[in-house]
């Protein structure tokens, strides 16, 4: 019995077999890409590594739109917070090793001004390279004999690159004992380094010149960034006047004629006394209230160095001491 349609079963079955461009497209959408599985390699290999997953960003317009969201959100690092421009680089740096946007955020940073990438993110870009035929890390010996070993294998090379780095080696650096992750966790802190070396030797293809930002972070840092910038020095007169002094030059002038008709020393001392109050509260500027302490100081003197009965206090002073405003 033919199928409804007047076509054969054949024409059908092969009409299921061929599908239309848009349902090819939303199935490759969703296909996750195949990676290598144990291919036969011959000395000639290509250094590219698999095509990193996650969102593809074809434009400039597209791949700017990211880094202002990224930036914007707690998922980018510290570093990169608050920056999109950081974001876009690290973004650009991490895709020209294989790395997608968002791996790119968390393995890309910037030691000393210079870009680095973190050792964990080396060793998986170098493990998924095909021309990595192994990488292998020990420790051996223990206490201040421990040496870290890294030991990478790369296909078409007879030998082996094999890096160590021992306690010997990070005390003549200065790193033993250091505060931090030296401190912290020193087997680690070896093993990277050991590892950093390594990968960088056996596989400058892969990594593009990009140092681990553990052994960047180790790197003395120059003196025009270590040392803070110096403020600028301002000579400032003994005397400067404040915002908020009141004191006119009418107000100075009767000051001045009240210190020098004041004709006892209880005046005099209350002048003083007055003078220091209206200094604190901002009537006068320092400046205004030691010109007016010295004019008192000195009538004191005049005062205090001649006989006590020179003179007798004026009436009008009898009845006002302060410096009147």
């Amino acid at each position: 019995m033919e199928p409804s349609g007047g076509r054969s079963r054949a024409e059908l079955e092969q009409q299921g077999r061929t599908k239309q461009p848009a349902e090819q497209d939303a199935e490759r959408a969703f296909q996750i890409p195949e990676t290598r599985k144990g291919h036969n390699m011959s000395t000639e290999m290509s250094t590219n590594t698999t095509p990193a997953r996650g969102l593809a960003l074809a434009t400039m317009a597209e791949a700017m739109s990211f880094a202002n969201m990224v930036a914007k959100s707690a998922f980018a690092p510290k570093d990169f917070q608050g920056k999109p421009e950081s974001c876009l680089l690290a973004i650009q740096h991490g895709s020209e090793v294989g790395l997608s946007p968002m791996q790119s955020l968390q393995s890309i940073a910037v030691i000393n001004g210079r870009p680095t990438i973190w050792g964990d993110a080396a060793l998986a870009l170098c493990l998924a390279s095909p021309v990595c035929d192994g990488i292998h890390e020990t420790i051996e010996g223990d206490g201040d004999s421990m040496t870290a070993v890294c030991q990478t294998s790369r296909r078409g090379k007879d030998a082996n690159v094999v890096a160590r780095f021992s306690v010997a080696d990070a005390k003549k650096a200065g790193l033993w004992g250091k505060a931090g992750p030296w401190t912290q966790y020193p087997k680690r802190m070896l093993q990277l380094r050991a590892r950093g070396f390594a990968l960088r030797d056996a596989f400058p293809d892969v990594l593009r010149g990009l140092v681990t930002a553990e052994e960047a972070q180790d790197y003395p840092q120059s003196e025009a960034a270590r040392e803070p910038a110096r403020e600028h020095v301002v000579v400032r007169p003994k005397f400067e006047a404040t915002a908020v002094a009141t004191a006119t030059h009418d107000d100075m002038e009767r000051s001045r004629m009240a210190v020098n008709k004041a004709a006892t020393v209880g005046a005099l001392e209350k002048m003083q006394t007055v003078t220091e109050q209206r200094l604190k509260t901002g009537f006068y500027s320092p400046a205004q209230a030691d010109e007016l302490l010295n004019l008192i100081n000195g009538k004191l003197d005049i005062l205090t160095s001649e006989p006590e009965d020179r003179g007798q206090e004026f009436p009008h002073e009898a009845a006002e001491h302060e410096v009147t405003a």
